[in-house]
């Protein structure tokens, strides 16, 4: 455990530990408040440092010499022959092992494999020792021995927790070996884990061999192998294919291509006495992305593109070392940054830049830095001295890697990286907006433009003075898409604004042959711009700005378009109108169905194309309502051709016959049509209108005054039947017609007086004026209501007797019967009042018997206790049960008639008992006589008739049992 002392000694590291060169707070936008974004900075505390050291609580028993960490495993050396192993999941069970060995051989270096379950331990001895993560015993490895192991390259993708797969081994003479160790407890005498130790090549440097310092086995997509081998000034790369059906010897084959001629490599002339190399893999299992070489001139660095052919190698930079510094010990390299360690300090250059933007000094109590190692999985840096061990967290190291892109003109990477920083991302666009213009790329200025914060008008004002019209279009389509709904002041006048850019344009390319694709094209986009979903609400709210936009332009045939997508059909219709455009005009109206058009402006267009209206009407059907029609067809019936007469009947013969319109006004104007201009038909429609008024749809007397005008007699006859006016009809058709008369005389069949009185009209008629005596006659024998006598008046002096003969001999002979009917008729009356009368007194001598236990047939209590009433069926009841019984089933009037009778004999028997004994006589007499005569109209009315016997019980055969009305009630309570 640290001591208080030593807490305080590391917070005062931790303040020496700082960025170096301009602080990065200050780099950052929005370090001055409000800037030209808009956006503000308000950071409540200050971030975490990139880099954040922490020291282990652990104190070693000795000195620490060598450190690896993979996969959270942890393996140390400490002193002479002691190796510690710490599975930093379960930091508190560490894993001691002891070499055991009784020479002075000492640990060389240590080597981990990524997934944390391969030690090897190299030896100053020249020999190799192997753990395995799931083992304490510790192997040697015969076949290894004699040879100082310098690097291992491990093989990522063919490895596994008890084979390592074929790896490469580098030793400090130079010599490269392929390898592979096996380990399995079943095996027989529990041999050496080394599978094979095999040669494959020999790095030099100078002319003589040296020592392969580092090593690196990747495979890409297209399973080609890169090896990466450092020596102490050269970087050798391999590159090849492996056997796809060897087992064994994997690299083998790649180096026997070398074997002629040398690989590529990059060399420099200054050298540390070692080199070492560092990788960034961004996920596990996954290829590096970037390294960084460690060597005497400095770092070379750059990224890894396994595309290439021959090289995995590049966008290489050098950072060199400053002269007054010491070398560096150890390099890892993060996603931005690569650590160098020192002697006292670790330095963090930025691989964008190639600044140094931290560094961090030790104190000397925990003596010199000695190596600092990476765990590739968990992201975790390592330092280690003799006495103490170091942990550095890296956070958020892209944070302010945008900004580096964005200076250094990587814009599509800047973004990448501050896509969640909006006020970040609004930098980037505003830079790259203004070196887009700068170099007069100004359309796409434009789009970046719209994407920022910056003013509307600043931006604006910018490209109106660079004269880019295109560019300012471009800036306020992009502003547009980018507003909200909400926005309807900027989304107005930014729609203004582009319609009057689309107009200039249209008005400048207009008429020019030469630029008539611009033209065609431009009228395009304004179209799709004007059929926008977004602005639909803007532009409706502000129609009128827009049409007098266009109207200004003098753009007529855009107007047209605008008036369609805002569905003004009205404008469109006139417009096509002002332009004798007929057709056109009903074609929209046709196509939009729009009743209201119809109405307004078929005036108009049944004076040129009144059959192609017409058309449009019936197509319509209900839609239309014929009232609303009829200016029109009124209007050009008056003053237009047949044509349009024409087509005006033929539309309102199908709203009366197909569409079955029963309004008045259209018949009334469908027959005027008739009477002037189609005669023939107004007869026929007026016998298909009938003779019942209650279904005729047109004005009677309206129809009679213009028949009456027109001179259509006949006509007018049927319209007089029509209207039961049976006098005038016949006088009017014997002005043309005495069959016509005849059949309108017999009309009043219910009416015989009236019958024979136009029947005497027509023989009037025909014996004064047409004085044809034969017709007479003919009349007379017509019908039966008239006699000879009723007619002769009517025939002058002169005309003999002979003329009615026959007819005054018929006439005598129905006299003769008629009275012997008459005859027949008294002997048969004489007969029925004989009998009546015995009948009569029969029944005064009739009677019936009541016993004493009678009962009464309604409420079945003894009869004899109240008044009652005795049918001749045998039926008895009590007065007020039958009254019950009755009155159900009496109509409303005998109901009403009924309860003013009870009152008259109710008031009756109050005046009679309020009578003084003195005051009896005639008065007394006359007010008893009353009230036996409403005693006998009660009687009259209750019992007429058994009410189980009579019509009163026939006719109530078809009623329910149960009042409909009480069912519910009725039946709830039998439940």
């Amino acid at each position: 455990m640290s001591s208080i002392l030593d807490e305080y000694e590391d917070s005062q590291a931790r303040s020496r530990s700082r960025p170096v060169g301009l602080p990065y707070q200050q780099q950052r936008l929005g370090a001055s408040g409000i800037g030209q974004s808009g956006y503000v900075s308000a950071r409540l505390e200050e971030e975490k440092p990139i880099f954040s050291k922490q020291r282990i609580d652990f104190s070693p028993p000795s000195a620490i010499n060598h450190l690896v960490v993979c996969n959270n495993q942890l393996c140390m050396s400490l002193g002479k022959e002691t190796l510690l192993r710490i599975d930093l999941g379960k930091p508190d069970q560490p894993n001691q092992i002891e070499l055991g060995r009784k020479d002075d051989a000492r640990i060389h270096k240590l080597f981990l494999d990524p997934s944390g379950s391969h030690l090897l331990i190299s030896l100053t001895s020249s020999e190799c020792l192997y753990v395995n993560r799931n083992s304490q015993k510790m192997r040697s490895l015969s076949r290894w021995k004699g040879h100082l192991i310098e690097s291992v390259g491990w093989n990522k993708h063919m490895g596994s927790e008890s084979n390592t797969g074929p790896i490469l081994v580098g030793t400090s003479q130079g010599q490269m070996y392929e390898a592979e160790i096996v380990v399995s407890e079943d095996r027989l005498f529990n041999s050496s884990p080394d599978q094979y130790f095999k040669y494959v090549y020999s790095l030099e440097e100078d002319g003589s061999p040296a020592p392969v310092c580092c090593l690196e086995i990747e495979r890409s997509i297209d399973a080609r192998f890169f090896v990466i081998a450092t020596t102490r000034k050269r970087l050798y790369q391999f590159v090849g294919k492996a056997p796809e059906a060897s087992e064994q010897q994997v690299f083998q084959p790649i180096f026997n291509q070398y074997a002629d001629s040398l690989p590529s490599f990059q060399e420099f002339p200054v050298s540390l006495g070692f080199s070492e190399i560092s990788f960034y893999t961004s996920k596990l299992r996954s290829s590096p992305r970037s390294f960084a070489w460690m060597m005497g001139n400095g770092v070379l660095y750059g990224t890894l593109d396994y595309s290439r052919p021959d090289s995995l190698l590049s966008d290489l930079k050098v950072w060199e070392y400053s002269a007054d510094t010491e070398p560096p010990r150890s390099i890892v390299l993060t996603q931005f940054h690569f650590l160098l360690l020192l002697s006292d300090r670790v330095k963090a250059i930025c691989t964008l830049n190639g600044q140094l933007v931290f560094e961090d000094v030790f104190p000397d109590k925990f003596g010199r830095l000695l190596r600092m190692v990476k765990d590739s999985v968990a992201g975790l840096i390592w330092i280690y001295t003799e006495k103490a061990v170091f942990r550095y967290h890296v956070q958020k190291e892209s944070r302010d890697v945008w900004q580096m892109y964005m200076n250094m003109g990587k814009f599509d990477l800047a973004k990448e990286y501050c896509k969640d920083r909006p006020e970040c991302l609004d930098a980037v666009f505003a830079k790259e907006a203004d070196h887009c213009f700068q170099n007069k790329k100004y359309v796409e200025s434009a789009k970046y433009y719209a994407l920022t914060q910056r003013y509307f008008e600043e931006i604006a004002l910018k490209f109106i003075e660079a004269k880019q019209e295109e560019a300012l279009k471009e800036f306020l389509l992009k502003k547009l898409k980018n507003l909200k709904l909400e926005d309807k002041t900027q989304m107005t006048l930014l729609v203004s604004w582009l319609t009057e850019i689309y107009l200039n344009w249209l008005g400048m390319f207009e008429g020019d042959e030469s630029k008539q694709s611009q033209f065609d094209a431009t009228r395009e986009e304004f179209r799709q711009f004007l059929s926008s979903s977004k602005i639909k609400e803007c532009l409706l709210n502000n129609r009128s700005t827009i049409y007098d936009l266009l109207a200004s332009h003098g753009n007529v045939v855009d107007m047209v378009f605008f008036s369609v997508i805002m569905q003004d059909y009205e404008r469109v219709v006139a417009h096509h109108c002002q332009h004798d455009d007929y057709s056109a005009a009903l074609e929209v109206m046709s196509k939009y169905q729009d009743p209201s058009l119809f109405y307004k402006f078929s005036p108009v267009l049944m004076q040129h194309i009144p059959k192609l209206v017409v058309d449009a009407w019936i197509t319509m059907r209900r839609r239309l309502d014929p009232k609303s029609l009829i200016p029109a067809l009124v209007n050009y019936s008056q003053i237009g051709s047949s044509e349009q007469i024409g087509e005006a009947i033929r539309y309102l013969e199908f709203c009366v016959h197909d569409l079955n319109v029963t309004d008045q006004a259209i018949h009334n104007y469908l027959l005027s049509l008739y009477a002037k201009y189609k005669p023939k038909a107004l007869l026929w429609y007026l016998e298909q209108a009938g003779s019942d008024t209650n279904h005729i749809h047109y004005d009677l007397k309206y129809a009679l005054r213009l028949c009456a005008e027109n001179g259509h007699h006949q006509a007018c006859v049927h319209i007089y039947k029509t209207m039961e006016l049976y006098e005038e009809a016949v006088d009017l058709a014997l002005q043309m017609d005495v069959d016509l008369a005849k059949s309108c005389a017999d009309m009043p069949e219910e009416d015989e007086e009236l019958r024979k009185k136009l029947w005497l009209k027509i023989a009037r008629h025909v014996v004064q004026e047409e004085k044809d005596v034969k017709k007479a006659m003919v009349c007379l024998s017509s019908c039966n209501l008239l006699k000879i006598e009723d007619i002769l008046p009517f025939f002058p002096d002169f005309v003999t007797i002979d003329h009615f003969k026959e007819a005054i001999c018929s006439s005598l002979q129905e006299y003769n019967k008629h009275i012997d009917e008459l005859k027949q008729e008294m002997e048969e009356a004489t007969e029925s009042a004989k009998r009546i009368r015995e009948d009569i007194q029969e029944m005064r001598n009739k009677y019936g018997v009541v016993e004493s236990q009678e009962k009464c047939a309604s409420c079945d209590f003894p009869l004899l206790n109240r008044p009652f009433y005795l049918f001749l069926c045998g039926h008895m009841f009590h007065s007020d049960c039958l009254l019950q019984e009755v009155i159900p089933h009496l109509s409303p009037f005998k109901q009403t008639r009924l309860e003013e009778l009870q009152k008259k004999l109710v008031t009756s028997n109050q005046v009679k008992s309020r009578q003084r004994p003195k005051e009896g006589g005639e008065g007394s007499h006359k007010g008893q006589q009353s009230r036996d005569q409403i005693k006998a109209d009660i009687d009259d009315i209750v019992a007429a008739e058994c009410i189980y016997c009579g019509e009163l019980t026939i006719k109530s055969i078809d009623k329910p049992f149960i009042n409909p009305q009480k069912y519910e009630e009725e039946n709830n309570s039998w439940l």
